[in-house]
């Protein structure tokens, strides 16, 4: 029993022995650099923040130190806002770095961390790698070339350079899998895909390789690890981004499911929680693609409304997403446009749903804009060539006060359709109503006055009702048939 008590107690003091030390302490020394003040930064997502300050001496030393451990990432020294070197804050964050002015990369040497030594050998290791590159990559890169055997071999010289730094970069994730430097090099390893496989008819699955993609897109990426959200390219985002935008088509109910998969990762740690939610919040207030803002209201009411997002977020920044939330929310793809009651420019008042065409388009603008003086001569194109056609009128709602100013226009213009007032209004101010805070901005609407486009440019417009009619036409024949 004796022997296996001094065991036990030999093993947990091993275990207490590798517990990394509590707060942080980086000396620096750097040859050739004196009385100065130098800054300790990080990146986050797609900006960069100071953490901390040093003064250099005369002999170039310097301390960063804190009681309380940094959020692992990559760091980097700053000097008059030019940044001097990266370094890895891993798990152990008491080391040393010496190096000098000349070549800071080259002739760092570290004392007291394996993470860091990775960190520089690696970036060493790819300058050499880059130098052996050159002069193929010059021979690939020049358009002027004809000899094809010379850009065969210089391919197949760059391919094996490549090789090497993949096997390299593979070996320290496979030997050192917990320090920062494998988790930085493991989110670059691209993920292999197999072949899709043959079905029992000898038919191949032509679906095989996007579902495999998707479902392995993160194998190398760990979505809970916050120290991802600090690197020097903003990686977290961008893979998310490529996720959403390149493996899904763009419609709201089959990216709501990738947005849940996401978030579910990535609500392990609080961190990632906060970051994933927010990055995916913005990137759907003002979409490329039409009727994605759908999404941005999804998200307000899922995760800030809820009180999910309490944790970190502030009233101020919290009802600033529910406004914007509640003005998309009333002229969303699908839903049926609120009425606009106002006063035309012989101060009668026209209603939007008096209009019975098969389309309507209605048109924000401002007679001072300068974009809307290029679009609205190509609407009032398309509306003279197409009115008949596919049966619309156009509701266009100006957006000054000043009624000589929107008679002028319609004149200058050649406007026939009806044109109304904005501020002169009997519904309420059609900022509340519509998300049309920038002129010129249109919609369109179907015979039941539902929205079926928004945002949408003058000149794509008859291509869009074009295809609509085409889609619905089918449709119709496919619920006949």
């Amino acid at each position: 029993m004796h022997k296996l008590v001094v065991l036990l107690l030999s093993f947990v003091g091993l275990i207490v022995q590798a517990q990394p030390k509590p707060g942080y302490a980086i000396r620096c020394t750097i040859h050739g650099l004196k009385d100065t003040t130098v800054y300790l930064g990080y990146y986050y997502g797609e900006s960069t923040f100071v953490r901390d300050t040093a003064k250099v001496d005369k002999h170039g030393r310097f301390l960063f130190d804190g009681k309380k451990s940094l959020p692992q990432g990559i760091y980097f020294v700053v000097l008059d806002k030019t940044r001097l070197f990266d370094m890895a804050i891993g798990p152990n964050q008491h080391f040393s770095i010496e190096t000098d002015a000349s070549d800071y990369i080259r002739k760092a040497m570290i004392t007291g961390d394996e993470d860091n030594r990775l960190f520089f050998d690696n970036m060493r290791f790819n300058m050499e790698r880059n130098k052996e590159a050159e002069p193929f990559i010059k021979i690939l890169q020049d358009t002027t070339s004809k000899d094809e055997q010379r850009k065969k071999e210089a391919r197949e010289g760059w391919n094996k350079i490549n090789e090497k730094v993949i096997a390299y970069q593979k070996d320290i994730i496979a030997r050192y899998p917990q320090t920062m430097t494998a988790r930085l090099l493991k989110t670059q390893q691209r993920i292999e895909i197999p072949d899709p496989p043959k079905k029992a008819d000898g038919s191949i699955d032509s679906t095989f390789q996007l579902r495999y993609y998707r479902q392995h897109f993160f194998d190398n990426f760990d979505l809970s690890d916050d120290a991802l959200i600090r690197l020097p390219q903003p990686l977290y985002s961008k893979k998310v981004n490529e996720y959403l935008d390149q493996l899904f088509v763009p419609q709201v109910d089959s990216l709501k499911k990738a947005i849940h998969w996401l978030i579910d990762r990535a609500k392990k740690n609080q961190e990632t929680y906060k970051y994933m939610v927010w990055l995916i919040t913005i990137k759907y207030q003002n979409p490329e693609i039409m009727g994605l803002d759908e999404l941005f209201v999804y998200m307000y009411d899922t995760y800030f409304a809820s009180g999910e997002m309490d944790f970190w977020i502030n009233e101020k920044l919290k009802k600033n997403l529910k406004d914007h939330a509640s003005q998309l929310r009333k002229s969303l793809i699908g839903r049926t446009a609120p009425n606009l009651i106002m006063q035309d420019m012989n101060l009668q008042p026209r209603s939007l749903y008096a209009l019975k065409n098969k389309y309507t388009i209605v048109y924000f603008f401002d007679p001072d804009c300068g974009h809307c003086k290029v679009e609205t001569p190509k609407l009032v194109s398309f509306y003279n060539k197409n009115k008949q056609r596919f049966d619309l009128e156009v509701f266009a709602v100006s957006a000054d006060t000043s009624m000589q100013k929107m008679r002028d226009y319609i004149k200058e213009m050649k406007m026939t359709w009806v044109t109304v007032n904005g501020p002169r209004t009997y519904v309420g101010s059609y900022h509340d109503l519509y998300d049309a805070q920038t002129t010129p901005t249109i919609y369109v609407l179907d015979d039941k006055k539902k929205i079926i486009g928004k945002k949408i440019s003058a000149e794509r417009l008859e291509d869009f009702l074009a295809n609509y009619e085409r889609i619905r036409k089918n449709q119709t024949k496919s619920a006949g048939s």
